[in-house]
């Protein structure tokens, strides 16, 4: 049976005043997806993220999620995971995943007391359990190594339950054994629970191991008079079910030289 479509694009366009950052882009992104995201520095695929956020507003074109247009503002069914640790660093793990919860719940009083806090702890012990760091859980950030701290932003991520995960480069800064470790716990998060994953790497080999499906962003057309005319869009949609497909020709010219395993 075939999946249902989760978030649907259309004729989708970004621009910041006359330079055109992204045109034309088309997609059906089925529930349950891992989506990788390639492309050349610089050729929208961060805008692309912000726009799924909902940190941005498209110049032109549509995008639904579940069958309605996205939210203008972003919204706790979608979560995202950057590559700069996105932490507090006076608050211990365990305080920096309730935060956000009780700005949320709590927006006048901005705390949690009471059995409220109690079931929020439960709920941050739950995810620490899931992401590893149980045995963090009172540390700082700065007393975390590299992996750890991106664990943590990956929970924070995890905490409202988002149906879509949205990762910009979240593992470029760790060293490749960190690397590794990293992969095998999303992978095990994605399956977990089944969220609707948007990636984007400049690692092919990293792309290849963890996708499902491929979207590389290029731009289509080009003006050596005005750079800034046209925009990028997916020039490759591939599905990787089978992870021993090579690449199309032309794509490769456009990526960055594939890291050594």
């Amino acid at each position: 049976m075939t999946a249902a479509v989760q978030i649907r694009i259309r004729d989708l366009s970004l621009s910041y005043g006359d330079c055109l950052i992204l045109e034309r882009v088309n997609l059906d992104v089925e529930k349950g997806a891992f989506c990788t995201i390639v492309g050349a520095s610089g050729c929208g695929k961060s805008s692309f993220l912000r726009l799924l956020l909902s940190q941005e507003t498209p110049t032109g074109g549509t995008i639904e999620l579940d069958g309605r247009p996205l939210p203008p503002e972003p919204t706790p069914d979608r979560g995202i995971v950057f590559q700069r640790y996105s932490v507090f660093p006076h608050l211990s793990v365990e305080d920096n995943l309730i935060l956000a919860s009780e700005f949320e719940a709590a927006r006048w009083t901005g705390r949690f007391f009471g059995e409220s806090r109690k079931a929020a702890r439960e709920t941050v012990s739950e995810t620490l359990e899931k992401i590893g760091l149980t045995p963090a859980r009172h540390r700082f950030p700065a007393q975390l190594s590299g992996g750890m701290q991106q664990r943590l932003a990956i929970a924070q991520a995890l905490m409202k339950k988002p149906d879509v995960l949205l990762l910009d480069e979240p593992f470029g800064a760790l060293d490749p054994g960190i690397r590794a470790d990293m992969h095998e716990l999303l992978l095990g998060l994605w399956e977990e629970l089944s969220m609707t994953v948007f990636m984007v790497t400049h690692d092919i080999n990293e792309a290849f191991k963890l996708g499902t499906r491929m979207l590389v962003f290029d731009r289509l057309r080009h003006d050596p008079h005005a750079p800034e005319a046209y925009g990028a869009t997916v020039t490759y949609d591939l599905p990787l079910t089978n992870k021993r497909n090579s690449l199309p020709p032309g794509v490769e010219d456009i990526l960055p030289t594939r890291a050594t395993p």
